[in-house]
């Protein structure tokens, strides 16, 4: 067992170092186009939403970007409270910004699938009218240059998708730091995939491409049959066609913030939602470093439970200092205040069952979201 713990762990070690020399690789974007030029759609599905729409709709409002040049199509996926109404209240009282009704548009969901997110999406490209879509969530908050850095950065770099940073606005209790600290994995594994040129995870809530290369591709088609996964699928398909016009805006002014779930019943059904789409990668380098993951975390598991006095958190304590190799410069990028550490080491120490847990939810058991109950 010993020689397998070292086999998996330096396999481990090589992942997560490899991708934080990757992370440095992706140079921040700093260029500033002084021209406009780039038009974009920007699409947000939502379903009672009502609490977080005055955050986002207040963040459109100061957005730094020519009104010609874009417009918001709110897609409503079966809402039963009064998001809709807040939206239109929105639309009609704004006084200064986006005050052009032709802006905004809202729309009903058009349901074909079992992935009421990809329909969203789907049935606002339909009449989208840029160039450019990009879509966020309705829990987000957007920076202002955010469409003018993403114009500038198309103008520079020519991409036909482009995959943009996203942050989580916490508060300074154990659940909301253990999801952030879960994300920033993410986040850093996502720019350290890019940087050395293997890009394999992207974020919903700052996701943009060709609207004229989404059609090429035929959309969702082929896997919308699985409820999540309208970007990561998308991403494959972007990749296969022409990686080299896929690129990651690493750029502070970029970085859409977002909010963390309230309850661990709703974490754990978020992420079984995020897992469950995993076995369903075409690359099959992806789903290896999926089980090695998984390994490395059922390791640190058994060492703790069954493995010898001497050997009780070696596994433990070796995986935490690795993951400090991409955690420090993700943190470093993201701003992330020196709190991380007071939670660092708890939620380092929960994070393998809360893992474990997971995949066996995502595998034997269906999960709820947003008042469906979806199976894998």
């Amino acid at each position: 067992m010993i020689w397998f713990l070292i086999f998996i762990f330096t396999c481990y070690s090589i992942l997560i170092i490899s991708l934080s020399i990757g992370f440095h690789k992706v140079d921040e974007f700093k260029t500033e186009k002084k021209i406009e030029i780039n038009s974009f759609s920007v699409i947000i599905p939502f379903r009672n939403e009502a609490k977080n729409l005055p955050h986002l709709l207040t963040s459109i409002s100061k957005i730094n970007y020519s009104n010609n040049l874009v417009e918001f199509i709110l897609v409503d996926d079966d809402s039963t409270d009064n998001s809709v109404e807040i939206i239109n209240r929105f639309i009609e009282n704004y006084e200064v910004g986006y005050n052009q009704k032709n802006i905004f548009k809202v729309l009903k969901n058009n349901r074909t699938s079992n992935s009421p997110k990809k329909d969203a999406i789907t049935t606002a490209i339909v009449i989208a009218k840029n160039d450019w879509i990009v879509t966020t969530d309705a829990d987000c908050i957007l920076p202002i240059n955010w469409l003018k850095k993403l114009d500038s950065f198309i103008q520079e770099k020519e991409p036909k998708m482009v995959v943009a940073p996203v942050n989580y606005n916490v508060e300074n209790i154990f659940l909301e730091q253990f999801q952030l600290l879960d994300f920033m994995s993410m986040q850093g594994t996502t720019i350290g995939g890019f940087g050395i040129n293997f890009p394999f995870l992207c974020n919903g809530a700052n996701f943009t491409y060709k609207k004229e290369a989404f059609l090429k591709l035929n959309g969702f088609a082929g896997n919308n049959s699985i409820a999540s996964g309208d970007d990561i699928f998308l991403l494959e398909k972007f990749i296969k066609s022409d990686k080299k016009s896929v690129l990651y805006l690493k750029s502070d002014e970029a970085i859409v913030t977002t909010f963390p779930v309230k309850s661990w019943t709703d974490l754990l059904n978020q992420r079984t939602r995020w897992a469950a789409k995993s076995s369903n990668f075409s690359s099959f380098k992806v789903k290896l470093i999926g089980l090695l993951v998984l390994l490395v975390n059922f390791l640190v598991i058994y060492y703790l439970f069954l493995g010898s006095l001497a050997m009780l958190f070696i596994p433990f304590v070796l995986k935490m200092i690795v993951d400090l190799f991409l955690f420090l410069p993700t943190i470093k990028f993201f701003k992330i205040k020196s709190s991380f550490y007071k939670w660092y080491v708890f939620a380092s120490l929960l994070y393998p069952f809360f893992s474990i847990l997971v995949v066996f939810k995502s595998i034997f058991f269906k999960y709820n979201w947003k008042g469906r109950r979806f199976k894998k």
